[in-house]
């Protein structure tokens, strides 16, 4: 299955990362070559991919945000759910249960990658996959991420739980702990629920602990990438120091 990706940020990290076979690059006719623009050029050059110059309007048929640059790849290269996770490493995986705005998933899967996020695993049904407009939210950053995509989040997270991964889960109930003093070193997975629903019954029944992040102003809560990302770096800051801690 081909596709079309644009944007030169994601048309380059696509380049760069050598996962995607890529066919052509369409540029439009009198782009300035600059940047990652030229970066992917010199790519194309040395990887003997075919450069295509095509009028903006064609371009513009793809998407406003195209930026003078498309590339016409294979599909996704989705993992399966075990090759996530690697014996004798502490992985931190990011779970995300039916996120179905693409601008949310690729700002999350953006932040995933800069975070150190080992892993990433989808939901098969009810969300939206790494489609075109993600991979451009992302700018690119879905293209050096491992991602799996399942037709059942909670029993993916049983299978992940088998193999001594933490579950918690970002959530704003009774029970959940303030997200800056829970435990969030060693491995585990984060799961971040959709923008409206939430982490679904099931999938919250199958963490192990749940988080919130504090709410202080008059509104009452962050949208997914927000909230996501918060968590994610508070993650990294505890791993971190743990390191330092142990050296």
């Amino acid at each position: 299955m081909r596709e079309l990706i644009y944007s030169r940020n994601a048309v380059h990290e696509c380049l760069r990362a050598g996962r995607r076979e890529v066919f052509k690059l369409l540029v439009s006719e009198g782009a300035q070559e600059k940047g990652a623009l030229a970066q992917s050029l010199k790519l194309a050059e040395e990887k003997r991919i075919a450069v295509q110059r095509v009028p903006r309007a064609q371009l513009d048929r793809i998407s406003e945000g195209h930026q003078g640059m498309a590339a016409e790849v294979s599909g996704y290269p989705y993992l399966a759910l075990d090759e996530l996770v690697t014996p004798g490493q502490a992985p931190l995986l990011l779970v995300l249960d039916c996120i179905q705005d693409p601008q949310n998933l690729g700002a999350l899967l953006r932040t995933a990658e800069a975070a150190g996020v080992s892993g990433v695993v989808i939901a098969q049904d009810r969300a939206v996959g790494i489609t075109s407009a993600v991979v451009n939210a992302s700018s690119g950053a879905t293209e050096h991420l491992r991602i799996a995509r399942v037709t059942n989040i909670a029993r993916a997270l049983e299978k992940l739980k088998k193999a001594d991964i933490w579950v918690v889960g970002l959530e704003d109930a009774p029970d959940a702990q303030d997200y800056a003093t829970a435990d969030l070193r060693g491995s585990l997975a984060i799961v971040v629920g959709s923008e409206g629903e939430g982490i679904r019954r099931l999938v919250r029944d199958t963490c192990d602990f749940v988080v919130r992040l504090p709410m202080l102003g008059k509104i009452t809560s962050l949208n997914a990438a927000v909230a996501g990302s918060i968590v994610l770096y508070e993650t990294l800051r505890q791993r971190r120091r743990s390191v330092k801690t142990a050296a």
